[in-house]
């Protein structure tokens, strides 16, 4: 068994030029180009898909080599899975080839032989190169340019590997971010085999997904939980970043900003234990990509006042104005092709290949003292309720419930509110569900609330262009009542959240 560790990037068929110029730089061991045909299996009931394996047999010239992937992780754009390969002299699976041990219980080797079918078909030319790295670390880079078949579907392929042959993991990092210094690459989570499980059972395309609590136990230490918690935002980006390449959603770039919003909290939550330090260069070019992507709050609002053109403004004499003036203003926004620029630029795919080798390589331990090594190290749940504790007391100090708040007061603790929200989110898991969301409801509402107030905001910077002095008039009355409505609604929420008895004290 080996355990295959490299980086998958999308790329255009023009990026070659670009690759070849830089391993011009490198220590080239080995060079070759073929032409690669891959057919993967399965039974019809999908039985190894569903216990997340894969077969495929690979052949190249008169070679065959049939592989088993297991189960395994994917951080970023890096896949660490379980590999078995092992020779064979035609297209026609054979089972036996591997060890018994590997395939899950519920079928014998000899059913599971009798039922497989071919389900897809990569075909593909294959450039590769084995670069020798400084600290001796060998990396295999390879070039794929074809196609994935499913029947009558099919789907182009345009990738760049790293593979890490031998050394350290670090170093296929240090490779990567040497040849995406030029932009071009974007880092993907979805295989050429993934791509084409989807063709062949003609799934949907990826839906858009609310960010959910980090699945985590009392069993699990400090250092457990805050790489789960990193890894599970991460995913959740690249998962949406995916879906608004294929889609232009911009539910989907929304999400992206929260996964990028939670990272820093998390950071920012285990700051007590790993140092802000070793997470410096991290901190500033994840405030640099949530800056690059707050637009995307204007745009929302936008949407929601422009809904069914301009519903929501039904009753304003100057509603057909004003549904001009916010058209204009969403005009001015960053543009699909703006946004594919930034995701497919070097600094956000650096931002990315940096947080990922960050969790993987466990890049704060270099930071702790015997003291924060020893408090890593204890069960969570003891940090949970601190955490929480601190947080519901600053929770508290923002909205205080014996004050009466003002607009303005509201809006200026959103991203408080935000930040306090993403903390329950790291240990949710460690508490009763029914109890945890119930407490969190009447926040959620308080941070709906002041979405809908700063969703106004447009419309009133839109007052003075009024020069008809009754339609200025209507206008005023008619932000009044709406603000007056959101706050008593946000006020009822407030005092609600303030009678629930906190859930990590039972």
């Amino acid at each position: 068994m080996e355990t295959e560790i490299e980086l998958k990037f999308f790329v255009s068929p023009e990026f070659s030029d670009i690759l070849r110029e830089k391993i011009s730089d490198a220590r080239v061991l080995q060079h070759s180009c073929r032409d690669l045909g891959n057919t993967y299996f399965d039974t019809p009931d999908n039985w190894l898909r569903n216990h997340d394996i894969g077969l495929r047999i690979r052949r190249f010239d008169d070679v065959y080599i049939q592989t088993v992937k297991t189960a395994g992780r994917v951080v970023a754009g890096l896949h660490q899975r379980p590999e078995y390969n092992a020779d064979h002299t035609s297209n026609d699976p054979d089972l036996t080839l591997h060890p018994d041990d590997i395939w899950p219980d519920g079928k014998t080797v000899t059913e599971l032989q009798a039922e497989l079918t071919p389900l897809f078909v990569t075909d593909f030319n294959r450039e590769t190169w084995l670069i020798a790295m400084q600290d001796g670390s060998q990396i295999e880079v390879a070039f794929d340019c074809g196609v994935v078949t499913a029947g009558d579907l099919s789907e182009d392929i345009c990738e760049v590997e790293l593979e890490l042959k031998s050394g350290q993991v670090d170093a296929l990092f240090t490779l990567a971010r040497h040849i995406s210094e030029h932009g071009g690459m974007r880092l993907g989570n979805r295989s050429k085999a993934a791509r084409g499980y989807r063709l062949a059972y003609q799934q949907p395309i990826d839906a858009v997904r609310t960010l959910e609590p980090v699945v985590t136990s009392s069993q699990d230490t400090v250092e457990i939980c805050f790489i789960k918690s990193l890894e599970h935002a991460l995913s959740h980006w690249q998962r949406h970043e995916q879906i608004y390449v294929e889609q232009d959603n911009h539910e989907a770039l929304n999400k992206i900003r929260s996964s990028v919003c939670f990272i820093r909290q998390i950071l920012t939550v285990f700051s007590s234990i790993v140092p802000r330090r070793a997470s410096a260069i991290l901190r500033q070019e994840l405030k640099w990509l949530e800056d690059e992507l707050r637009w995307l709050l204007d745009d929302d609002y936008l949407n929601r006042l422009l809904d069914d053109k301009g519903y929501a403004l039904r009753k304003l004499d100057a509603r057909k104005r004003l549904v001009g003036e916010l058209k204009e203003l969403q005009a001015a926004l960053p543009t699909r092709e703006e946004t594919l620029a930034l995701i497919d630029s070097s600094r956000y795919t650096a931002l990315l290949l940096d947080l990922s080798r960050w969790i993987l390589t466990r890049g704060w331990q270099p930071f702790l003292d015997d003291n924060a090594q020893e408090q890593i190290d204890r069960p969570v749940m003891d940090f949970a309720v601190q955490q929480l504790d601190r947080s519901w007391a600053e929770l508290v100090e923002a909205f205080p419930p014996e004050q009466v708040l003002s607009k303005q007061d509201y809006i200026a603790q959103q991203a408080h509110l935000t930040r306090n929200l993403y903390t329950g989110m790291c240990f949710a898991h460690l508490f009763e569900n029914e109890e945890c969301q119930s407490f969190r409801l009447p926040w959620e509402d308080l941070l709906d609330g002041i979405d809908d107030l700063r969703m106004l905001q447009p419309i009133e910077d839109l007052k003075y262009k009024l020069e008809d002095s009754d339609q200025h008039a209507q206008l005023l009355r008619w932000i009044t009542r709406q603000e007056h409505s959101i706050l008593h609604a946000m006020d009822q929420s407030r005092f609600s959240g303030f009678q629930a008895s906190p859930y990590w004290r039972d």
